[in-house]
């Protein structure tokens, strides 16, 4: 169990300010349920107006999600099982932070890409970070371009994954995108992100 931060008045005391109007106090949370791969965290928060309700979200470690390209640009994509949806997902490379690379975030996508597709990278740049469902969870996804990616590295993949690889078209991707072909959420992001922005 975890205690909350703010005081009884719901003022945040680390700000050195006046509260945001919006904020709820968190009172005291705990971990409701643990599994591989994420937690369900239970909060009993106080709203701005004086009510107080549980709210449950789930938690799960920072993530990087990598654009990779190969020497002639296509870009390098893996095909994995997701069991929620009950089909063969086509997407990025993406992985775990794990707490020896928070402060090294690239290596952590060089590592992911190698582990997921046996590539590696020439170079790797940071493209944006986002927060894709911060109603119900604390995710956060990391997206980096990585260029000049080889297969000259050994898939490593985790017990519980099933995944092909594949390369395509960066301009196949925008219309699969375009036309509801490519459902991958995070995927769809980064390929809309790097079509405006990254190039």
């Amino acid at each position: 169990m975890t205690e909350g931060t703010g005081d009884a008045t719901g003022r945040d005391e680390t700000d050195g300010g006046d509260a945001e109007p919006l904020a709820w106090e968190t009172l005291y949370g705990e971990t409701a349920y643990m599994c591989p791969g994420f937690d369900i965290q239970r909060e009993r928060v106080r709203l701005p107006d004086g009510t107080e309700t549980d709210y449950d979200y789930l938690s799960e470690s920072e993530s990087v999600v990598i654009v990779p390209f190969t020497p002639d640009g296509e870009v390098v994509l893996i095909e994995e099982w997701r069991q929620a949806v009950k089909r063969v997902n086509r997407g990025f490379p993406a992985g775990g932070v794990e707490a020896s690379d928070a402060d090294d975030l690239a290596t952590t996508a060089r590592r992911e890409l190698e582990e997921e597709t046996g590539y590696e990278a020439e170079a790797v740049d940071h493209l944006t970070t986002v927060e894709p469902a911060n109603g119900i969870a604390d995710a956060v996804f990391h997206y980096f371009v990585a260029e000049g990616c080889e297969p000259t590295g050994e898939q490593d993949l985790d017990h519980n994954e099933s995944i092909r690889v594949t390369t395509a078209d960066f301009a196949d991707l925008e219309a699969a995108v375009r036309d509801d072909e490519l459902r991958d959420g995070r995927t769809a992001l980064g390929v809309l992100y790097y079509a405006a922005f990254g190039e």
